[in-house]
């Protein structure tokens, strides 16, 4: 966590995780699939894996009981270690956009809503770096972690992603990477929306000109 806001450089820009820098999606089926085997309960992982974004509890509880769901919780994330790392890809641009912010003098921050010890073993895996990672956040509480860090733009590919860059009033980017297209994005508030991140660096380069 910064420790002092003011000596924040001026630029900040946070990134979501899922399906905004990697496509997750492999390696979440594999750990539904494996955490399905182990418990007995049927899960579909194809569903879940198409409604990526909320917090993890509120997949989970369309297929485990409620009082069950804290122990669920912890062996998915368990088995995520096992299964999730290997299939998982950066998205098209994920790398450059990374270092499109650097390069403006900028600082990354991913701002996610997967488990934060398991989001920081993607990153490395990845070979992405971020300058700030906060992680168990969904929607608005993302938004106040985007103020906390002083970001100005935030990059997503959900609506709840949306929802909290406006809350921080933050520029919200949208990225049809994910299960919405561009039309639902801009409709729920997004700035704007490019079709994935190799879009990006030439979008702030120009926001950034426009900004000045």
């Amino acid at each position: 966590m910064p420790a002092n806001p003011d000596a924040l450089p001026p630029l900040t820009v946070g990134f979501d995780l899922d399906m905004t820098l990697l496509d997750t999606r492999p390696g979440i089926k594999a750990t539904y699939l494996a955490l399905s085997a182990e418990t007995g309960t049927f899960i579909d992982a194809d569903l879940a894996v198409s409604r990526l974004g909320p917090p993890l509890l509120d997949e989970l509880r369309n297929w485990f009981p409620a009082e069950h769901l804290p122990e669920i919780a912890d062996r998915y994330r368990t088995l995520y270690r096992e299964y999730a790392f290997g299939p998982t890809v950066a998205l098209p641009g994920a790398h450059a956009a990374v270092e499109a912010v650097r390069a403006h003098g900028g600082r990354v921050a991913v701002i996610t809503g997967k488990y934060e010890p398991n989001a920081k073993l993607h990153l490395d895996h990845a070979g992405l770096r971020a300058d700030a990672l906060v992680g168990d956040l969904w929607a608005e509480t993302k938004g106040a972690a985007l103020r906390e860090h002083g970001a100005s733009v935030y990059v997503g590919d959900h609506l709840g992603d949306i929802r909290g860059a406006r809350h921080a009033d933050a520029v919200a980017v949208g990225v049809a990477t994910g299960p919405y297209p561009a039309e639902e994005l801009l409709a729920a508030g997004a700035d704007v929306v490019l079709a994935d991140l190799t879009e990006f660096p030439v979008w702030l380069a120009g926001h950034l000109a426009t900004a000045s």
